[in-house]
């Protein structure tokens, strides 16, 4: 190529990692035989549900952090996935799994539960975000929690944003709306989301001062580093006025985590 020719503009791909290595026992007996992920909604495993989405995108580099019966991923995955296997999934929450990705959870990263189905145009959203870390908030969060009797409202990762700006995150995750009183949120954190390498870098950092201080030690809300969620290291972040954006959207995902929810997200995932 020629030395005066201009480079392309066109920023690499970020990398995905799918948390999947916990046991999904509240979707049994679905998950007797396979993890999570590979539970079917409207004739597709959830996990592949995932790939296609992200790869519509151009996200090709994806790596699964697997645990239980984590053999029995399917193995026609694309090319392009890896797996990174974490052998103590019964025994922490998800942040963990997340860290349990080691040197793949470097540079520019999209993050994704696993127990959620998503349209791909939520993947755009998070992808246009010039933000160091973005999380896809539902704002129309609560038209999924009507009938939805088995999984209650005070499980949501609820989203709350500064009065300044309806984009800045104040504070996110469970229980969240104990400390904010009658303000209302800005929707439901879906667990998408997506953070730059800096970011990612500084997400390290505060692990490691959390393991420093001893893995029994509170982590945000969490009562120890075992029992800590994503979100508690991000308001660990923002506690430290590190800035995290909400990018919206407006329903056209599912989180599968009981049978019911599994039921009920046959009719609704047609996208």
């Amino acid at each position: 190529m020629s030395p005066h020719r201009p480079s392309s503009s066109v920023a690499p791909a970020p990398r995905a990692i799918i948390l999947a290595a916990g046991q999904g026992t509240r979707l049994r007996p679905f998950t007797d035989d396979r993890p999570k992920c590979m539970v079917e909604v409207a004739g597709r495993p959830i996990l592949h549900h995932q790939l296609r989405a992200l790869r519509h995108h151009g996200i090709n580099e994806i790596v699964i952090v697997r645990g239980y019966l984590g053999d029995r991923i399917s193995p026609d995955v694309p090319d392009g996935v890896t797996f990174i296997d974490n052998p103590n999934y019964a025994s922490h929450q998800i942040l963990l799994s997340l860290f349990a990705a080691g040197t793949a959870f470097t540079g520019d990263c999209i993050v994704s539960y696993a127990d959620i189905v998503y349209h791909p145009d939520a993947v755009a959203t998070l992808l246009a975000s010039p933000a160091s870390a973005t999380l896809i908030v539902d704002r129309q969060w609560q038209r999924a929690y009507e009938g939805r009797t088995d999984h209650p409202l005070s499980e949501a990762e609820l989203c709350f944003t500064t009065r300044q700006t309806e984009r800045l995150v104040r504070k996110v995750g469970k229980r969240t709306s104990e400390d904010e009183g009658s303000r209302k949120p800005l929707g439901e954190f879906i667990g998408l989301a997506k953070f730059t390498a800096p970011y990612v870098a500084r997400m390290w950092a505060r692990y490691d001062r959390a393991i420093a201080r001893g893995r029994d030690q509170p982590v945000g809300r969490a009562t120890s580093l075992d029992r800590a969620y994503l979100t508690d290291l991000l308001n660990v972040g923002l506690a430290e006025h590190d800035p995290i954006i909400a990018a919206t959207i407006d329903g056209r995902w599912r989180e599968i985590d009981t049978v019911q929810d599994l039921e009920r997200a046959h009719a609704v995932v047609n996208w």
